[in-house]
């Protein structure tokens, strides 16, 4: 049989745990092609490139 708690962990030692467990905001970095924001290690959505070379076929590129 697992031993269980005696008493109730409080609030503050609760929140303190789960402290590091915030949302925090996406990282962005700029795509080297057409400079628009982009998140890291993902294919640029404007322009479609990926680490130089075209990887998305892009609304610009089928006109």
């Amino acid at each position: 049989m697992p031993p269980l708690p005696k008493k109730k962990h409080s609030s503050k030692r609760k929140g303190g745990r789960n402290a590091h467990r915030a949302i925090k905001p996406a990282s962005l970095s700029t795509c080297p092609q057409c400079h628009s924001p982009r998140m890291p290690h993902r294919a640029c959505s404007e322009c479609g490139t990926y680490n130089g070379r075209s990887v998305i076929e892009t609304a610009q590129e089928t006109l």
